[in-house]
């Protein structure tokens, strides 16, 4: 095994990124990373503690949920989870953050990165209110660096082409938890109860999962 241990090496190995490439980050949003952020459902908001122990979490819900405050901040709302709190716990020991914006369909994908901080009410919150729901708190993240993804990587593995997605063998959710937490006292059948769609839906803003 051949390991990659400098800047210098993994320069040699990949080369200068392209002006077009090495330039195209800002620290402002363009009103076309406005109108992208207010048409994305979905977000990975990646963070990490003081001592590099990362965590990378999905955020959905209608498009536009995440929330312009101005030309250089963003909040993100917290809807009811599994309360274990890993990325908010990281924000409290170290704020840089990163976030990835997805649009279904479209192949690129908008990068934010930034300082955060967990906020626990505010004005705008009436304007993340979902299904008569506010949220339980919100990361407002002030933009350090923004810029779009190329395509390759949602074009390589085809991600929104179903022709191409890999034949999905794994169980479901309440069997897979069964098989990988060995302590869980539920049967499969109390788990499929709770993981089921139709419970799903009623505790998707009123009480953590």
């Amino acid at each position: 095994m051949s390991e990659i241990t400098t800047a210098t090496e993994l320069r040699e190995l990949l080369g200068e990124p392209h002006p077009r490439a090495a330039t195209k980050d800002r620290a402002t949003l363009h009103p076309r990373d406005r109108q992208w952020i207010a048409t994305s459902p979905f977000v990975v908001l990646a963070t990490s503690d003081a001592d590099g122990h990362c965590d990378a979490s999905p955020k959905g819900d209608p498009a536009g949920f995440v929330q312009v405050l101005d030309d250089r901040t963003i909040a993100i709302p917290e809807r009811p989870g599994n309360r274990r709190a890993d990325g908010y716990l990281n924000i409290l020991s170290n704020p840089h953050v990163g976030v990835i914006f997805l649009i279904p369909g479209r192949n690129e994908t908008l990068r934010v990165n930034g300082r955060a901080r967990l906020v626990r009410d505010a004005p705008y919150f009436d304007d993340m209110i979902v299904k008569g729901h506010r949220p339980v708190l919100a990361v407002e993240v002030a933009i350090e660096q923004i810029f779009f993804h190329c395509a390759k990587a949602f074009m390589r593995s085809s991600l929104w082409k179903p022709d191409g997605w890999p034949q999905d063998d794994l169980p479901n959710a309440a069997r897979l938890a069964k098989e990988v937490q060995t302590n869980l006292t539920e049967t499969v059948e109390q788990l499929e109860q709770r993981y089921s769609p139709e419970n799903y839906e009623k505790l998707l803003y009123s009480t953590g999962g």
